[in-house]
């Protein structure tokens, strides 16, 4: 029969991370508890003023092989893995002269910080390969009905109450709760590892291994998900390596919902391909405006000017400081959701900051740019897709001239910044532009060429003298004639398709220049 309550006599503490362990051993101390302990941790024990003794005095065997052995031993985990509702593990302890271990404190040594730094060696790395604290973690937590597992100091203070509001016991709910925590550390400690012997110290390298196992930490809960009546969370991928929106620092507004952190994602995405000063405006995960200025403002307020109607209540994207020139015209946009730029001068921050429920959020690896690989992974039901990140930069080398005109320098700078921006819109994709900065744009379209209809509308006379990019090709010429009857001048698309040459044509007749770029850019 399992106890609910397991009072606490013996603890072993080996940590990496040390941070509140002296508190900790101060306040286990007074308790009664006896704390065994290994090199550095044991010095910071002792450091505090706190009687410990060492593992090697216990086991009554040395460390060896450099601190390589030193837990491995029967006396530490039978003290560990023994029922206490079991009279034959008992009765075994104590033939053995063993003693029970009741709290198992362990973080392990630092591997992936190890990895992380640029002047470790392959040896660094393997020696920071934890052995003994994983199997200590394992041994507790699989005899959680008996013996107390902490991996995380930020549950040291709950331990205490625990302890304090048992008269020096953890209930069984607690100590489950913990076993679950420290099994999933040591899952996503084994996942870096395996990633590190798979891929070395790049990361993603775009290899499909026989198993994936991707590892994810909880953050915080949601207020609720895409509806109210939806809970939700957000977890942060474990494996990490390049800017994400869970990096940045929400500044100012109200806490972050389950369509804003989808809706930021996206437009991280379209900021992180641009190095020229960029700015975006989006709506459910699409733009609806993107421009590249001189200047941030200037960028900003062509992207803006793109769509005005769809910009209410939109995010905004942009991949330099925010200055008050930029601010100005920030504020004076009718509802805003939530901001993202790398930072915000002082002055900037003060104006936005006065709408209260506008988020402002910092990330300064915005200016880092996008990383040259990595992976993209798409939850199915039972599964999971994985795939390369579309990285691809198409420019004007890439580019195949079809039609009889060819396309003017300055229709080439626009076809490009189109093509740029329609890779981040959701297919079928239509995207229309001028002048560096977009005038319309169709997308999520069952039809291409409903998409076609739809950027035109939202572009009005100003499609007139501008470029149109297709993140596929045209199947039919109805597409092509769409734009040019609005005024569109030239036009930048995959080719591929049998209707090509009706395309093509359609182009001539209407004297636009059309050129291929031999690559799609779905995203759907």
């Amino acid at each position: 029969m399992t106890n609910d309550k397991v009072k606490i006599k013996r603890a072993i503490i080996s940590v990496s991370d040390k941070t509140g362990i002296e508190d900790l051993a101060k306040k286990l101390d007074a308790m009664g508890v006896e704390i065994l302990s290994t090199g550095g941790t044991m010095k910071k024990i002792k450091e505090a003023g706190v009687q410990v003794i060492s593992v090697s005095t216990f086991t009554g065997e040395p460390e060896i092989m450099g601190g390589r052995v030193k837990t491995l031993h029967p006396k530490i985990y039978a003290g560990i893995l023994c029922r206490r509702d079991n009279p034959g593990d008992m009765d075994q302890l104590g033939e053995h002269d063993y003693r029970p271990i009741d709290l198992v404190i362990v973080n392990l040594y630092p591997f992936k910080e190890t990895v992380a730094r640029e002047d470790a060696t392959d040896e660094d790395i393997i020696e920071n390969i934890d052995i003994g604290g994983p199997s200590m973690l394992r041994a507790s937590s699989k005899n959680y009905a008996s013996v107390t597992v902490v991996v995380d100091p930020a549950d040291y203070d709950r331990l205490i109450e625990q302890m304090e509001a048992n008269d020096g016991a953890t209930d069984l709910k607690f100590r489950k709760e913990c076993a679950g925590k420290a099994f999933a550390f040591t899952a996503a400690y084994d996942n870096a590892i395996a990633t590190y012997y798979r891929c070395g110290r790049g990361g993603e390298t775009g290899r499909f291994p026989t198993i994936l196992a991707p590892t994810y930490s909880f953050r915080s809960q949601l207020r609720y998900g895409e509806n109210p009546h939806q809970q939700a969370a957000v977890y942060s991928y474990d494996g990490n390596t390049w800017p994400t929106l869970l990096d940045a620092e929400v500044l100012s507004g109200k806490e972050l919902s389950f369509n804003n952190y989808g809706d930021l994602d996206a437009a991280l995405d379209l900021i992180l391909d641009f190095k020229e000063p960029f700015a975006c405006v989006l709506k459910h995960a699409n733009p609806c405006g993107a421009a590249i200025g001189a200047t941030i403002a200037e960028a900003y307020q062509a992207a803006y000017e793109s769509d005005p109607l769809s910009a209410f209540g939109s995010i905004i994207g942009l991949n330099r400081e925010v200055d008050m020139d930029c601010a100005r015209v920030l504020h004076e946009t009718p509802f805003v959701e939530c901001i993202i730029a790398p930072s915000y001068s002082e002055e900037a921050f003060k104006l936005l900051k006065k709408k209260k429920n506008r988020r402002l959020l910092a990330l300064p690896s915005i200016t880092e740019g996008m990383p040259s690989e990595f992976s993209v992974y798409k939850f199915i039901r039972g599964g999971l897709l994985v795939q390369d990140g579309d990285t691809l930069k198409t420019d004007a080398s890439n580019l195949k001239v079809v039609t009889k005109r060819a396309p003017t320098d300055e229709e080439i700078k626009s076809l490009l910044f189109a093509w740029q921006v329609v890779k981040h819109t959701k297919s079928n994709a239509i995207v229309l532009a001028k002048d560096n900065a977009t005038v319309g744009i169709g997308m999520g379209q069952t039809s291409r060429v409903d998409s076609g209809f739809m950027a035109v509308k939202r572009a009005g006379d100003r499609a007139r003298g501008a470029v149109m990019a297709s993140d596929a090709f045209f199947p039919m010429p109805d597409g092509v004639e769409v734009a040019t009857e609005a005024g569109v001048t030239a036009i930048i698309q995959p080719g591929g398709s049998k209707g090509d040459e009706q395309a093509i044509e359609a182009a001539d007749k209407a004297g636009a220049a059309m050129v291929f770029t031999g690559v799609r850019h779905f995203k759907h």
